[in-house]
């Protein structure tokens, strides 16, 4: 009679502690490997570097594995009860953190029918971490980062993204994660300012940074990060401008461009009506939409839509409108913006514009409402969410604060405390060791 094993993984980087466990498994009988989905992987750390397909080929020809299949939980237990194995082989490093939960269900689901868990002790020297570094080190190409945006909208219930104004800060949000009890937390790309990176060069967020000017900036951000990067573009300029930024964009590996409906003199939307401020009429950003939609070359970049009806007091009715126009015009993603203070009238839309026929991923980007959760943001419908200029706001403030310290003490010394020790300014960057 067959004995049947199950092994659970996720595979995105195949090493010498995958083969043996496999190994240990099909001394025990014939091996099915539960191997986890992009969305699985995605709830409780990183998106995987291979997509699922990829993977599973790559497992199905390793020698003792009989069949793949795809498990679409971290929990184990709807594959368990369809399979009902004699086995389940795992590595035993998962008796403490996220998935010592999950290893007790485990044992738990297996008591049912009297099957048992084999622990395979550590491969010592493997670790998943430093290779997942390493390859961090070796970079990214254009192609793979500028696929991640939709990949991660695909398997992710949000998709979060931190704004970045200067290599360091891309750094920062690269490399910052918290461990919690829910897995892995991290930003999972970037937003390319216009009002941060200008801000960060002096100047008004009026459109005065140029595209060429905007492109050297991107590049070192490109340089030190792998993550995706979503582009402000402001009003996108006129069309045929637009179209060659589009182009210029796909092919640093920019993942989508945000463009908003508005003409003349750009200003900063939060401003509302306060300032004057000219909405684009619907046929002639349709037109523009179209004009960068038909100057891209893949399919993974991405041209979103922002919608100022509600910043320029024009009401839900007019914001659903555009929306449906420029879904039809081809726009990949809609983001609608608001000045409120609360995000009842973003919620309202949300609502709405889920009852369309025809929708593509909505964005928002909380800056007056912050007091949101990403929770419900997800309970909304809300797919991708823009913290849109936080870590300018959080280091002008502390810049100030240490050059009044230096000049009410005449030295530095009371400055100490609240800044950084230089050898890890000079450790903070890789290669400056």
């Amino acid at each position: 009679m067959k004995v049947f094993v199950y092994v659970g993984m996720s595979a995105d980087l195949v090493h010498p502690g995958h083969l043996n466990i496999i190994r240990k498994a099909s001394e025990l009988g014939e091996v099915t490997v539960g191997l986890l989905t992009d969305q699985a992987i995605a709830s409780y750390k990183r998106l995987p570097f291979m997509d699922y397909e990829q993977r599973k080929t790559v497992i199905g020809s390793i020698k003792g594995v009989a069949q793949v299949v795809p498990q679409e939980t971290l929990d184990y237990g709807p594959n368990l009860r369809r399979y009902r194995p004699r086995y389940v082989v795992h590595g035993d490093d998962w008796r403490e953190g996220v998935q010592k939960k999950v290893r007790q269900e485990v044992i738990d689901t297996l008591q049912e029918w009297g099957g048992e868990l084999v622990e395979v002790p550590y491969t010592q020297g493997i670790s998943s971490t430093k290779l997942n570094q390493a390859l961090k080190e070796i970079g990214t190409t254009p192609d793979i980062r500028r696929n991640k945006l939709r990949r991660l909208m695909d398997v992710k219930p949000l998709v979060r993204l931190m704004e970045v104004h200067s290599g360091l800060t891309g750094l920062i949000v690269e490399n910052v994660s918290l461990r919690t009890e829910r897995g892995r937390e991290e930003f999972d790309g970037m937003w390319a300012s216009s009002l941060t990176e200008s801000t960060a060069q002096g100047k008004p967020d009026i459109e005065a940074v140029d595209v060429t000017s905007r492109v050297n900036f991107l590049n070192t951000i490109l340089e030190v990060t792998t993550k995706p990067i979503v582009y402000d573009a402001d009003t996108g300029g006129i069309p045929e401008h637009f179209q060659s930024t589009v182009r210029t964009l796909e092919r640093l590996g920019v993942s989508a461009a945000i463009i908003e409906d508005k003409t003349g003199l750009k200003k900063n939307s939060l401003f509302g009506t306060d300032v004057c401020q000219t909405q684009d009429g619907i046929e002639s950003f349709c037109r523009k939409i179209h004009a960068g939609k038909t100057a891209q070359i893949t399919d993974e970049f991405m041209i979103i839509a922002r919608i100022e009806s509600l910043i320029l007091g024009k009401g839900l009715k007019d914001a659903l409108e555009r929306a449906a126009a420029y879904i039809e015009a081809g726009a990949d993603g809609i983001m609608i913006h608001s000045k409120s203070k609360d995000p009842k009238e973003v919620f309202e839309f949300c609502r709405e514009y889920r009852k369309m026929p025809k929708t593509v991923p909505l964005v928002v980007v909380p800056t007056t409402y912050s007091q949101v959760t990403e929770e419900e943001l997800i309970e909304n419908g809300v797919n991708v969410v823009i913290y849109a200029n936080h870590l300018i706001r959080a280091a002008y403030p502390a810049m100030m604060d240490t050059a009044k310290c230096i000049l009410a003490n005449h030295r530095a010394l009371e400055a100490e405390d609240r800044i950084m020790p230089i050898k890890e300014i000079l450790e903070l960057i890789p290669g400056g060791k």
